[in-house]
């Protein structure tokens, strides 16, 4: 029987010895991310060990994303340790506003087709969208990796999840995820490694199939991995990655599901009632009020995502009485949506825009509290109860474009309302 892209890539890591679902391996890793969350733990970890050679420091980038500005002493001072480390040991450095770790990775040319990516986040499957093996590890992981350049992993199973056809306007990689997430559970992948194929994703743009693999992280995916197209190799050209080393899998790789989605009659997505896997049609929800919009996040917080809400919300005003903050994944992003006009067209609507990062998705920064019984529509990755620091107040995740619709009616809408054909950036 062949092997699936996780086994593949995790073969050629392993000393090019095949390698099947269940296996464990020590592999070499291509490149490692720590964000200011997770990095003191890696520091301390170093330091209790006494390893002042670390020859893997230069494969690793640190990110100062979720505490963006810090907001205590504690986040400031993290951030101290963490630069000096940089500078000391030669590591990529991405500071506060540079934007989210599972952006500025890909963007900063750290990541090609075939490598192994770790992370200390578990949406660091986004890495998949790049025909890379990209999964979450904890800060004293990354430390073994600054040491060794090695980490070991169990060889999870995967399912082979076909999009049938193109997705109609106004639906997303989101509402994907989303109807996913009703089918099999928020459980439903755990350990899993998933294969997206078919027409679906090769219509998809990069930035849609970057929220794909990164939102496997809500089934319990270990990874979420994409075939390699000339979109893909064009965007990576483009940021200067390493040549690829583009991996397919097997005709006769062994699959624990094989699943398909109808892409072509797929409605917008939203999850409800403080459970990300609690997911309805936009549509039996139509007309709850709205008080609170969201649109950024590592999931949803992209170009196209952002363009989605001006298409919406352009020449128009937010409905009365509702707030709508929008943050983009990236510094490289925030510019190219002043530069296309979009922060301009978003501000005019009543929209506040913030500098790139994490801070707002799980209330680190404090920016996007809900007041008692206010109702949140967010395009985030999460609606746990009280994520947003208020247990009162439910949160409903969609699209950015659900989000927008909202926004601009003051209650549920489906965004499909506004669109006539599929707009990107």
């Amino acid at each position: 029987m062949g092997l699936t892209l996780v086994e593949k890539i995790l073969s050629s890591h392993a000393g090019d010895i095949p390698v099947k679902a269940g296996d464990m391996v020590v592999a070499n890793v291509d490149f490692a991310m720590m964000h200011d969350a997770r990095a003191p733990n890696a520091l301390k970890m170093i330091q209790k060990l006494k390893a002042s050679h670390l020859p893997y420091a230069k494969q690793t980038a640190l990110v100062l994303d979720h505490h963006s500005p810090p907001q205590n002493i504690e986040a400031a001072n993290a951030h101290i340790a963490m630069r000096a480390f940089a500078k000391q040991q030669g590591s990529h450095l991405y500071d506060t506003g540079d934007g989210i770790c599972h952006q500025v990775l890909p963007e900063g040319g750290h990541l090609s087709c075939g490598d192994l990516v770790v992370g200390t986040d578990t949406h660091s499957t986004t890495y998949g969208a790049f025909n890379a093996l990209g999964t979450g590890v904890e800060g004293t992981d990354v430390a073994a990796v600054l040491m060794t350049g090695k980490l070991w992993f169990k060889v999870p199973q995967s399912m082979r999840i076909e999009l049938l056809a193109p997705l109609p306007p106004g639906v997303w990689a989101k509402d994907v995820t989303l109807s996913l997430l009703k089918r099999l559970g928020a459980e439903g992948a755990n350990y899993r490694s998933l294969e997206y194929v078919g027409e679906g994703v090769s219509a998809m743009g990069i930035d849609e199939r970057m929220t794909l693999s990164n939102h496997a992280a809500e089934l319990g995916a270990k990874a979420a991995i994409l075939e390699a197209d000339e979109k893909t190799l064009a965007w990576l050209k483009a940021h200067g990655a390493r040549e690829p080393r583009v991996v397919k899998a097997d005709s006769d790789a062994g699959y624990v599901e094989r699943l398909s989605v109808d892409s072509a009659h797929l409605a917008p997505q939203l999850a409800r009632g403080h459970q990300i896997d609690d997911v309805c049609d936009v549509g039996e929800m139509a007309g709850q009020k709205v008080d609170l919009a969201f649109v950024g996040t590592c999931t949803n917080g992209r170009l196209d995502d952002i363009a989605q809400v001006v298409h919406i919300l352009k020449g128009r005003r937010l409905a009365s009485g509702v707030r709508m903050i929008v943050t983009p994944a990236s510094r490289h992003i925030y510019l190219e949506a002043l530069r296309l006009g979009y922060v301009e067209a978003l501000t005019r609507a009543g929209v506040m825009v913030e500098p790139a990062g994490c801070g707002a998705c799980a209330n680190i920064t404090s920016h996007v509290i809900p007041g008692d019984q206010q109702v949140v529509i967010s395009s985030a990755n999460r609606n746990f109860k009280g994520r947003l620091g208020n247990p009162s107040s439910p949160i409903l995740i969609g699209s950015a474009a659900t989000v927008a619709a909202a926004a601009l009616t003051g209650k549920v809408t489906d965004p499909r309302e506004f669109f006539v054909d599929r707009i990107y950036a």
